[in-house]
């Protein structure tokens, strides 16, 4: 069955141990490390200790891409995806998840999908790049990501469906899904609401359910067409100010993706089969 994980961004303000014990504790079957200022998640012999520590095995890496993140791994976006991919590799996560350059990246972006061609085939992950979205605010609109917010658009071979980033750019997620085909080979679970029906300028990173996506749509068409992809909460827990509900949001979250994938078929035992191979020759 398809890998369902928790983002360490899903607790950002916990501490990364206690992040790793909480997805165990929900029962995840694994964690995407988002790569911050605590020097732990960029040091692999840390990261695989928490993992074997806590039976949730590293799925994804993060690369930093925030603005938050501007000086961590270097200011060189390159190297910044370069040393994710490093740190994928020694981690054993097959999976490096990236957003688009910012617009004022020039140079980078002429060359981004070259660069993710390249550094992918280096050190032999997939580098799935993100879609993201536009900066709206009143009649203004800025295209923050160049060349473009829908790496659809690229020739990149992988890619990662964010719902939430599709909501707030006025996007659904299964045409987005649909029109991408094989190439989507990761999906970040969350939700969000369009800017026409609830006006708001920043990401939201609702629970799935909460907002208009379709997720259970694209959930479904993707266990049905043999995604062997990861799966990955990236919920907002925020206003969540115990354990227990931030537990109770993101278990809530991991039982809406275990609900939409199709279920296992149980191969018939060997003399049911020679029965029924019988009844059809007679």
């Amino acid at each position: 069955m398809v890998q369902i994980g928790m983002s360490t961004s899903c607790a950002h303000s916990y501490p990364l141990e206690e992040t790793f014990r909480l997805s165990a504790d929900i029962g995840f079957d694994g964690i995407e490390v988002m790569v911050m200022h605590d020097p732990r998640t960029r040091s692999a012999d840390a990261l695989s200790t928490l993992a074997a520590e806590y039976s949730q095995p590293i799925l994804s890496i993060h690369a930093p891409v925030l603005l938050a993140t501007s000086f961590v791994f270097g200011l060189s976006a390159k190297s910044k995806l370069e040393k994710s991919a490093q740190l994928a590799r020694s981690v054993g996560a097959p999976t490096v998840v990236v957003h688009p350059p910012f617009r004022w990246q020039g140079g980078y972006s002429k060359v981004f999908a070259e660069i993710v061609g390249e550094i992918a085939d280096t050190y032999d992950v997939t580098i799935a790049v993100e879609n993201m979205f536009g900066w709206n605010a009143g009649r203004a609109h800025l295209d923050a990501y160049a060349p473009t917010w829908n790496p659809g658009a690229l020739p990149i071979d992988a890619l990662t469906l964010d719902f939430s980033h599709a909501a707030l750019n006025g996007s659904s997620g299964l045409d987005l899904a649909q029109d991408w085909g094989e190439r989507l080979q990761h999906v970040h679970l969350c939700d969000g609401t369009l800017p026409d029906e609830n006006p708001h300028l920043f990401d939201e990173h609702l629970a799935p359910g909460d907002g208009s996506q379709p997720i259970a749509g694209v959930l479904e068409q993707l266990s049905q067409t043999g995604f062997d992809g990861a799966v990955i909460a990236e919920v907002s827990t925020a206003k969540d100010r115990t354990r227990e509900s931030k537990m109770q949001r993101l278990g809530r979250t991991l039982e809406f993706a275990r609900s939409h994938q199709a279920p296992a078929v149980t191969p018939l035992p060997v003399a049911a089969r020679e029965q029924l191979v019988l009844a059809k020759a007679s």
